[in-house]
């Protein structure tokens, strides 16, 4: 019990070492502190994709994007660098409310709603929404023709809305901006309505695609600020429109292909021309360039895997000493706890500990949560396993070990607990390769671990199929000698028996 008291200590300190050793996200904010820190952290998803932002075909590890561009740019202005922190599209706005990042830009749009929560900036970009069918689709000549139809868009964008008023659509959302034109040229959709640069970028290329009548609908791009940054807002109004007035906004739309006479509501001047990344590239770069970024995603797993099942052991051992041993209320906590920890997903609980937390005080680092929320869920479970070991040991042996003199924490050490993990070790080993799969779930809270890594190289790419059998296989190659491990010690631990 002491040791594994020990243990546990000596976790806590090296997850206490995590915590401070990320960068204090107090420290994000007014221009004063981005110049002090030479950083400007701008909040984005990359699993999104083209042409916001995504990895580089040519090298995987370097995000690319007019996004990209445009926020080099403004941190040219401010004479610092910028730098893309990942995080799911669709919890943007509470990462920046929390202060994960100095600013949000990811194709958000300007709505009523969002300006109630947040500040914008002066609008960067002019959309339009674009519908999308199948090649050979005769029924939808435009958004009026929707009554009764599969049709697709992003979860929380303006398109949804849109959707969602003309009435009678099946509306069918998605986290990303490939998988609905996926699913529309496989037949899974009749239509997809998403912005117009998504649209040119995955369905226009696509012979299996084709677009069904004029955009529609006219709004703003604007960059996300917090509400207490009125100073940083007002920096940032002034280097988009030093960016408008040199021509320099202009350049990098023309570099993607997204420059139209709409956007002259906003820019002023034309100057230079610089061609962009095209899907059709994307999809032909040599696979062998994703190794990189697939391993040290795969990195990233091993390390929240391996620490939070740690965790979970030796915090599973002590809820069932806990459990089984100790007086109340500390049986009833124990209790409680694993109840309370299988009874609820664990997608809740890391919402609870990386957005919820903070509502009362408390901020943890990407990392450390993912630590924690993995850790004590899973000791729930094995805290379960270890009883089902104990349970099955004869009492017999407590009783006999008990009138030569022992104590209980000696009978529990030297008799119980050895025979007891001997009859767990399967489960446990089990519980650790599925902790690796669930790690996976880390990446709604900004970590971005294998799978993570996988979705936002194949919605760049489109090439589900091969990066999918490269990842399924990394999964493989460290899931597997944690089998080969597990026999060892269970042939070990039989022979001791013997």
């Amino acid at each position: 019990m002491k040791k594994s008291l020990r243990v546990l200590s000596l976790l806590i300190g090296l997850l206490a070492v995590f915590y401070f050793a990320v960068p204090s996200q107090s420290s994000v904010g007014s221009l004063d502190r981005i110049k002090e820190r030479g950083l400007l952290l701008w909040g984005s998803d990359a699993e999104g994709g083209a042409p916001y932002v995504f990895p580089d075909p040519e090298h995987p590890d370097t995000l690319i994007g007019f996004e990209v561009d445009i926020a080099d740019a403004i941190a040219r202005e401010f004479g610092v660098n910028a730098r893309q922190v990942q995080n799911a599209w669709d919890s943007l706005i509470p990462a920046l409310e929390r202060g994960d990042f100095d600013i949000a830009m990811n194709g958000i749009e300007i709505t009523p709603q969002r300006e109630a929560k947040i500040f914008f900036s002066i609008p960067y970009y002019v959309y339009t929404e674009q519908l999308a069918v199948g090649k050979d689709e005769t029924r939808i000549s435009d958004i009026n023709d929707l009554s009764g139809m599969k049709v697709g868009t992003l979860s929380g964008a303006v398109a949804q809305d849109i959707l969602m008023e003309l009435g009678g659509v099946d509306v069918r959302t998605y986290s990303g901006q490939a998988e609905p034109y996926e699913d529309l040229a496989l037949g899974r959709l009749d239509a997809v309505l998403l912005d117009l640069p998504i649209a040119a970028y995955y369905a226009k290329p696509n012979p299996k695609l084709k677009y069904a009548g004029p955009p529609v609908g006219e709004g703003f791009y604007g960059i996300a600020i917090r509400k207490e940054d009125e100073n940083l807002k007002r920096a940032i109004d002034e280097a988009i429109g030093t960016l408008l007035e040199t021509g320099e906004l202009k350049r990098i739309y023309e570099k993607w292909d997204m420059w139209n006479e709409t956007q002259e509501k906003l820019y002023l001047y034309a100057k230079g021309y610089e061609r962009g990344v095209t899907l059709e590239e994307a999809k032909q770069a040599p696979i062998w360039r994703f190794f990189p970024m697939l391993l040290k995603g795969a990195g990233i797993t091993i390390l929240i895997s391996v620490f939070s099942m740690a965790l979970a052991i030796v915090l599973g051992l002590v809820l069932t000493l806990m459990r089984m041993y100790g007086r109340p209320p500390l049986s009833a906590v124990a209790t409680s706890y694993i109840e309370l920890y299988r009874g609820t997903p664990l997608l809740i609980q890391l919402y609870i500990l990386y957005y919820g937390l903070p509502n009362v005080g408390i901020a943890l680092s990407p990392i450390v949560a993912a630590f924690l929320g993995l850790g004590m869920n899973y000791a729930a479970y094995e805290a379960e396993l270890y009883r089902a070991g104990i349970s099955a040991i004869p009492k017999g042996q407590t009783e006999a070990a008990l009138s030569l003199g022992m104590t209980q924490g000696t009978t529990l050490r030297r008799v119980i607990l050895p025979q007891a993990l001997r009859i767990a070790l399967p489960g446990v080993t089990n519980d650790f390769i599925a902790l690796f799969k669930d790690s996976s779930l880390v990446s709604i809270i900004a970590m971005v671990e294998l799978t993570k890594t996988y979705n936002i190289l194949a919605a760049t790419t489109l090439r589900f199929f091969e990066l999918g059998l490269i990842v399924a296989f990394l999964y493989l190659a460290m899931s597997y000698p944690l089998s080969l491990l597990a026999r060892s010690l269970e042939e070990r631990l039989k022979g001791k028996k013997r």
